[in-house]
Parts: C-alpha cells; sequence; structure tokens
C-alpha cells in the first residue's frame, strides 16, 4: 500500500512513519490489489491530543476513520482497528455485491464475529423532501465505511436524490426527493 503521510501542526519523525507503515500493513490481507492502493494518514495535534485520520479511497468505497488520543501510538492503534472493524463488520453485505462489481476485498482473509454478522440495521423511516447513482444498500454501505451519520445519493432506479441516515436507535432513514 502506498502511503501519503502528512502532519497538521506537527513534523512527521521516522519513528512515526515507520509505526503507521507496519500498522497499516495489516489491511494488505483484506486488499486484493493492496500494493496499487494509496492510503492517506493525517496526524493532527490540539494541546496533548494526538488525532489520527486514515482515508483508503477504493473503486467504488472509500474507508476512512479517524481516532483522538493523548498518545500517538494508541490513537493510530484504535484508528487501525476500527478501519478492521469496518471490513469484517460489512463482508456479507460486500460478498453480496461482489459479484455486480470488484470491490479490491480479498473475502478469503476476513474473519467474521458473529456478534458483528448478526448486525442487521434496516431502514424504519422514509421521508420526502424538495432536492451518484446507486442503489440503497450501498449508500448504506458508503456511509458506514465512512463512518458518517448521512449520506446523498442519486437512487439508481428512480435518478432522483436521495438521503440516508442513521437514527439515534441504530437502524437507518431514508431522506427521497419528489
Amino acid at each position: 500500500m502506498e502511503l501519503n503521510i502528512r502532519g497538521d501542526k506537527i513534523k512527521i519523525t521516522k519513528a512515526m512513519k515507520d509505526y503507521i507503515e507496519e500498522k497499516i500493513s495489516k489491511l494488505d490481507k483484506y486488499l486484493e490489489k493492496g500494493k496499487d492502493v494509496k492510503a492517506n494518514v493525517i496526524v493532527k495535534v490540539k494541546g496533548h491530543e494526538q488525532t489520527i485520520e486514515i482515508t483508503i479511497p477504493l473503486k467504488s468505497f472509500i474507508l476512512r476513520s479517524e481516532e483522538t488520543q493523548e498518545d500517538f501510538y494508541a490513537a493510530v492503534d484504535k484508528t487501525i482497528d476500527k478501519l478492521e472493524r469496518q471490513v469484517r463488520k460489512n463482508k456479507t453485505r460486500l460478498m453480496t455485491k461482489h459479484e455486480k462489481a470488484s470491490y479490491d476485498f480479498n473475502f478469503d482473509s476476513i474473519v467474521v464475529d458473529k456478534k458483528e454478522e448478526k448486525e442487521d440495521h434496516k431502514v424504519v423511516k422514509r421521508k420526502t423532501i424538495e432536492v451518484k447513482p446507486m442503489s440503497e444498500e450501498e449508500a448504506i454501505l458508503q456511509m458506514d465505511l465512512l463512518g458518517h451519520q448521512f449520506f446523498m445519493y442519486k437512487d439508481s432506479e428512480t435518478m432522483d436524490i436521495a438521503v440516508v441516515y442513521k437514527r439515534k436507535d441504530g437502524n437507518y432513514g431514508v431522506l427521497e426527493s419528489e
């Protein structure tokens, strides 16, 4: 994996760079073409806290995680753990869509914890509002991989603009335009 590491209000030392490279290499086993993938790592400092943000753009999805800790090394570890958990948690959804498109994932190396696989969220609320072609399921998957609370997309069936959002109860809602 090719890394682009930069610091925001901090100088990245060789030790920091080596640690990030070592930890992020754990993700290579989940990717089909790990050497062709470019990851962006931003290290930020605010007071005593270190924030690590890792973004890995793939063909159809973006893996993203951000973590803030007082210790740089703990922040890196937690960020990598979050990314691994995202891939494992969404393995079933990714495999279902695998026939339709290539997502760069190596499904054989992803081991799913039974608790993570049982998390089955559904759309429980729908609103119509005035206002990228993909299905609801793909938009939800993209939102989860980004770690966001909502995701705007163009419904591939109706070609209308829609927003999928995560509710406080853990399920999903969809906003559709007229």
